[in-house]
């Protein structure tokens, strides 16, 4: 783009419309690009500058407005929305697409044994705590007291529920077997994610009007937020879970496992990868990330508070979290 870059260019909403699924397909493809994790201190600080800057008014001299979103995804990429903190390196949504195909493609090779469903579910569930603690929607900060509780309380729960599943399904056939960790995964994220996010459900999570003014908290719109993550988690987790056992199971049947059988795990963690990279994007844009709800939806002392100051609001935005 050739000219003075122009000082009114909304960095502060997605580059794409958000009212489209398509929209949001294209700013997840780009929140979620696992190059990203590879971006350096540096970039990421002179990322966050640009943007800072830029929102005050100060526009480096050369700047192009390909730079400036580049800028401004790189910084979302690794700030949190609310609070502007740089988010834990593996918790970013960059991370999930690598991460997740390492471990659900170990959790599918190694299912047959207690010890291994126990350990690679602990894996999982771990590394979910974290991304879902670093996802959280509003600004208000965990105690170590109630971060460790929701930890344990999310993985012990989501682990029980993996074995006891095994342990449902040992006299089945061994291509339903395969789908244990699936069933597993779906149940343990309706456990896990509102555990860990237990504070925003008693305390509530910001929500404001069009313009961004901040209007209050909501318990409610707290509830919409992370009903709508668990569907879209469970969703993204279904391709790379549901199609690799299929073809695990005809390939295991081939002479060249039979001859080379440590092959089994790379080929599950690529099958897994390859669903992932479309799924992590598509699933995220299934719910835009500012959600919003009827203001009649909300607590009756909230309703109130909202009437009495903008009495022709209809609708409240919050950010429903990742």
């Amino acid at each position: 783009m050739s000219g003075e870059l122009p000082p009114n260019i909304n960095i502060k909403e997605p580059r794409w419309d958000q009212s489209t699924f398509v929209g949001r397909a294209n700013h997840f493809f780009t929140v979620t690009d696992p190059r990203n994790i590879l971006l350096t201190n540096e970039q990421l600080e002179n990322a966050r500058k640009v943007v800072h800057d830029y929102r005050q008014g100060i526009i480096p001299p050369g700047l192009t407005e390909n730079e400036l979103w580049r800028a401004k995804y790189i910084y979302d990429s690794a700030f949190h929305p609310d609070t502007g903190e740089k988010m834990i390196l593996i918790g970013r949504m960059s991370a999930q697409v690598p991460m997740n195909m390492t471990i659900t493609g170990c959790m599918m090779t190694f299912y047959r044994t207690t010890p291994a469903v126990l350990f690679w579910q602990w894996i999982n569930q771990s590394f979910n705590a974290v991304v879902n603690y670093t996802n959280r929607s509003g600004d208000a900060p965990l105690t170590v007291n109630e971060l460790g509780t929701a930890y344990i309380s999310a993985t012990t729960g989501a682990v029980a529920t993996a074995l006891g599943l095994n342990a449902l399904t040992k006299h089945v056939s061994p291509l339903i077997g395969r789908f244990v960790p699936f069933a597993a995964v779906a149940a343990a994220n309706c456990i896990n994610i509102p555990l860990m996010r237990q504070r925003e459900l008693k305390i509530g999570i910001p929500v404001t009007d069009e313009n961004g003014n901040r209007l209050g908290e909501s318990a409610n719109a707290a509830k919409q937020a992370i009903t709508q993550v668990v569907v879209s988690r469970i969703l993204m987790a279904a391709p790379g879970m549901a199609i690799p056992p299929f073809i695990m199971n005809t390939l295991e049947k081939k002479a060249f496992l039979k001859r080379f059988p440590w092959m089994s795990a790379p080929i599950q963690v690529g099958l897994v990868g390859f669903c992932l990279v479309f799924a992590t994007p598509l699933c995220c844009a299934l719910f835009p990330q500012k959600s919003s709800m009827s203001v009649t939806s909300l607590e009756a002392e909230l309703q109130a508070k909202i009437q009495e100051t903008y009495p022709e609001l209809r609708r409240v935005y919050f950010n429903k979290g990742l």
